[in-house]
């Protein structure tokens, strides 16, 4: 027992090398320590405070977590210590060390710039703020072009006239509806009392086609006029509203432009340092690119106002005929020209009851 014991205390002294090379300083040495301790413990061991020793040397031995690696190259005379403690997670810690690094630099990134653009955005409305309150007062200049402010004008005022029409011809489209409804159920009313008064049946019987009849055409009529709002809305409410939309950016860019050039005005009037050179050129970079999209907007603006002008007259013509036709037939009694008027026009009636859903779709 004590034979092994000491043989244990003495490998484990004893640290191990890659090579086994005996011209090696380091491992001769070793052996040497080595030796030594095991010549000591044989002269201990046969006693029992020996023992204790040994058993003191076994107890406190190295901990295996804190060994360390011993390498080095066959034949070579240098060694490498490496801790294993070091090896533990390493690859771990840089992988979430570079994975953390590029998510912290997006993030810069993308804070840099929204605050670049909100930079940019406040710089702008400020020059459009002064532009415009400097206008209102009466001490800024401003651009116009005195044509095309007129063919605005003139938009705007016709847009507010055709509301009206259409305000209007909505009026009279539920009211006449009302009407019919009412020339309906008068007529069912005649029917059935022409069925259950025979000294009257004749007499109920004609007023009760007279009511159908008028009923008829009176949805007929609805058709048309129903078909002419529409027309009209489409022309007012969309066509209308899309170029006073590209007014608005037209406007818009205006006010931009003005404020650009009169920040430029006032840094030509300044001093001619160094400084004031680069902002100046700056300016004058803003300023042409705000020109160039001013003098697009101004084309589209031209171009959507003689195209618009010319869908009108085309839109109006057409509504306005079938408006008068149907209107005319209508009180003339005249049933077959009614009809010949919406087939002219391709307007097609839906069926009574075309619009209640059916019974698939109720349940």
């Amino acid at each position: 027992m004590a034979d092994s014991m000491m043989s244990k205390a003495a490998t484990m002294e004893i640290p191990i090398s890659s090579n086994g090379d005996s011209r090696n300083l380091a491992e001769d040495d070793s052996l040497e320590q080595a030796a030594k301790i095991q010549w000591s413990l044989r002269e201990k061991v046969g006693s029992p405070a020996g023992l204790r020793d040994l058993q003191q040397v076994m107890v406190s031995g190295p901990n295996l977590n804190e060994t360390s690696i011993v390498s080095g190259g066959y034949g070579g005379t240098t060694e490498g210590i490496i801790p294993t403690s070091s090896i533990k997670g390493s690859n771990m810690h840089h992988t979430s060390s570079n994975s953390s690094m590029t998510a912290e630099e997006a993030t810069k990134g993308i804070a840099v710039e929204k605050f670049d653009i909100m930079k940019k955005w406040g710089l702008n409305t400020y020059k459009c703020t002064k532009q415009m309150i400097s206008e209102r007062f009466g001490r800024g200049s401003r651009t116009v072009d005195l044509e095309l402010e007129a063919q605005i004008e003139v938009l705007r005022e016709t847009k507010r006239k055709y509301e009206n029409v259409l305000h209007l011809a909505r009026a009279l489209t539920n009211h006449f509806y009302s009407m019919v409804q009412t020339q309906h159920a008068l007529g069912d009313t005649f029917a059935d009392l022409s069925q259950k008064s025979p000294e009257l049946r004749d007499e109920f019987g004609y007023n009760a086609e007279t009511q159908k009849l008028l009923c008829k055409n009176g949805e007929t009529l609805l058709g048309a006029i129903n078909f002419f709002v529409s027309s009209i809305n489409t022309l007012v409410n969309k066509t209308m509203e899309d170029t006073l939309m590209t007014i608005k950016m037209y406007e818009n860019a205006r006010l931009e432009f003005d404020a650009y050039r009169a920040d430029l005005e006032e840094l030509n009037m300044g001093p001619r340092d160094a400084v004031t050179m680069a902002r100046i050129e700056a300016a004058q970079q803003q300023y042409q690119i705000h020109k160039d999209k001013y003098e697009r907007l101004r084309n589209d603006v031209t171009i959507k106002l003689k195209f618009l002008e010319e869908n009108k007259v085309k839109v109006m013509h057409k509504q306005l005929l079938l408006f008068h036709n149907a209107i005319s037939a209508y009180f003339a009694g005249n049933q077959q020209q009614l009809e010949q008027t919406l087939k002219q026009f391709n307007i097609k009636l839906k069926p009574p009851g075309a619009d209640k859903p059916s019974w698939l779709e109720e349940q």
